[in-house]
């Protein structure tokens, strides 16, 4: 129901929400008066508000911001609204004194064509606004929201524009809801991939490096490798042939295939390899650009240059070439963030090159790889999100290849195979790629968030653009279909989307360390190293704590690091070549021959049990 709600511009915990963003900022510029007002709309969990203040406020600052906020309710000060033609509507702004509300007038009055503004007035503050609002501020229960965090933001989103100060707020329509939406807030913050990633040793960012360039540590590296290992498994099973490609290209190619206005902003910048020319008679030495690299953004047209580098014939088809390719995106350094938004990623790409009476049934493949791998992991909140392109989009002709035909057709023949899938989707207009609808799989993590977790595309442009062809039955050229498919995405999101999942708990097939033999005393280390170095040859990662510390910090300290499972060996152990399993998140310990424990954490990493 809330769901609904928090977009309805007319229910009430919107206008809560919207209610509460004009009494923050009202009491913001009670506490710091002369600061200026940017923008503050309702959001997801609450509402911001952004500000040019006239000194810097500190999160110390925020109860007494809170407390202003509450007697600014209790006063049950009415929300007033106020229309004025446009000239007198900017007058009034000027005098306010706020110019980037001014500057956003202006922009609404000449893109809109808008003969009048909106204002809301409560108490002495005035802003200018749509609305709706509540009658008044009484209606809003005064436990119900909670100053979150202070951030810098760009006015308007721009790195060009000024620095602004953002409030966070969290709002509902009771202190129940609030307090419950803190309570998962903070177990999401204890998931959370950047603070796990640090104290579990998955990966570091180095400034020496640079932002969005993530080092992977050695812990890190095993949980890429397993899931590698995992995809290459599907693919071979699926057919696929793997291919290797570097990662840097002349930048002419991304001109043929179309990327370049699409991507050039997202890419690094060009590197240019000069040449030294003679001028005649004489002349001074001059250097002319020979060619032109760059780091690639994406491995489809590397791809595209294998299929094109010998002559196809039907028979050949469905052709899928797969490759962990790195790509490198220059991404603003203001929104990298741990492993989520990256520079530099490893993705688990693959190319389908198919008929046109294969399309459906490639496409159906592609899903059903998602949903064995999502299953296999315990995913199950998810659903695939279809866009389209949007033929009354006034700027269609910019963002998508101009084939209305083709569009039609190949949406169809996807939409048909979703319908065969069984699996839940939705569709969007406007928000495919631009060469061929897209299929987005949505995730709701643990923490609450919503994530795209893998894109798939059916292309049916750039294949002509760089001239693909095969040969067909009727010994003819035809133009293929090409599916770009990642269901494992890449290593950098889609580990930190396990991290949270599991809490940094991995089952055991996944785990760093699959099993920790813990010595109760230095007498039984000898027996403890056998047992690791068993373990290994059966090529199960285990190590010993042979630390001086005692058996219960011992067994405190690799909990702590959930490792899952813990042997503690003693002389009763080491006498009758038994152990006594410890399983992460288990209360009762279990003794057992060595053998046996060895038979059952073989079986545990084959089959890749969750438990």
């Amino acid at each position: 129901m809330q769901d609904d709600q928090k977009n309805d511009h007319n229910s009430k915990l919107y206008q809560v929400r919207h209610g509460l963003a004009h009494i923050l900022a009202q009491a913001v510029l009670e506490i710091r008066p002369g600061s200026k007002l940017g923008f503050g709309p309702p959001i997801d969990d609450g509402f911001y508000y952004d500000f040019i203040l006239s000194s810097p406020l500190t999160e110390e600052e925020f109860k007494e911001i809170e407390k202003k906020m509450k007697y600014i309710i209790k006063l049950r000060q009415p929300f007033v609204r106020e229309d004025l033609p446009k000239d007198e509507a900017l007058k009034r702004i000027e005098e306010m004194g706020e110019p980037y509300k001014r500057e956003y007038a202006e922009e609404l009055i000449s893109k809109h064509g808008l003969n009048s503004l909106s204002f809301y007035k409560n108490g002495a503050f005035l802003d200018m606004c749509e609305g709706p609002h509540l009658k008044h501020t009484g209606e809003i229960d005064p436990g119900c929201f909670k100053i979150r965090s202070i951030a810098g933001a760009y006015w308007r989103g721009d790195s060009r524009n000024a620095m602004m100060t953002r409030l966070y707020a969290w709002a509902f329509e009771t202190k129940e809801e609030l307090d419950r939406y803190v309570k998962a807030w903070e177990e999401a913050q204890a998931r959370d991939h950047k603070k796990l990633g640090k104290e579990l040793e998955f990966f570091v960012i180095d400034e020496e490096i640079g932002k969005g360039l993530p080092l992977w540590l050695p812990h890190g590296t095993i949980l890429r490798d397993e899931i590698e290992k995992l995809m290459r498994e599907f693919e071979f099973q699926d057919n696929y042939q793997r291919v290797v490609t570097p990662c840097i290209t002349k930048t002419g190619l991304y001109n043929k295939t179309g990327h370049l206005p699409y991507y050039k902003d997202a890419m690094f910048p060009f590197m240019e390899i000069h040449e030294s020319v003679e001028q005649k008679e004489g002349g001074p030495v001059q250097e002319k650009i020979k060619e032109t690299y760059v780091l690639r953004p994406m491995n489809c047209p590397h791809h595209h240059r294998i299929f094109a580098s010998k002559l196809r014939s039907y028979r050949e088809l469905p052709l899928r070439l797969a490759e962990y390719g790195n790509v490198f995106r220059f991404e603003d350094s203001g929104s990298v963030s741990g492993l989520l938004r990256v520079r530099g990623m490893c993705m688990n790409d693959a190319h389908i090159y198919c008929t046109e009476e294969q399309i459906e049934d490639e496409f159906l493949k592609v899903m059903r790889m998602h949903a064995h791998l999502y299953d296999l992991l315990g995913l199950k909140n998810y659903y695939m999100r279809h866009s389209t392109w949007d033929p009354e989009d006034p700027k269609g002709k910019e963002k998508f290849v101009n084939d209305p035909a083709a569009w039609e057709y190949t949406q169809d023949r996807v939409r048909r195979a979703m319908d065969k899938s069984g699996l839940p989707y939705k569709e969007v207009k406007g928000e495919a790629a631009f060469y061929g609808p897209k299929v987005d799989f949505q995730m709701s993590t643990v923490t609450g968030r919503e994530e795209t977790i893998s894109t798939n595309q059916l292309d049916f442009a750039v294949p002509a653009r760089l001239g693909l062809e095969y040969i067909g039955a009727d010994n003819q050229p035809h133009r293929p279909y090409v599916i770009h498919r990642a269901p494992a995405g890449t290593h950098e999101r889609f580990v930190a989307f396990l991290i949270e999942h599991f809490g940094g708990a991995f089952p055991t097939w996944l785990s760093p360390v699959q099993a920790k033999v813990i010595p109760i005393s230095e007498q039984f280390l000898p027996y403890a190293n056998a047992l690791v170095e068993e373990m290994r040859k059966r090529f199960i990662r285990a190590e010993v704590d042979d630390s001086n510390d005692s058996i219960n910090k011992k067994i405190r300290t690799n909990t702590k690091k959930k490792i899952p499972n813990l042997l503690i060996v003693g002389e009763r152990e080491s006498e009758a070549q038994e152990v006594t399993l410890r399983r992460y998140g288990i209360e009762n310990q279990q003794t057992m021959k060595k053998d046996e424990f060895f038979h059952w954490i073989e079986d545990k990493i084959k089959t890749r049990a969750l438990n």
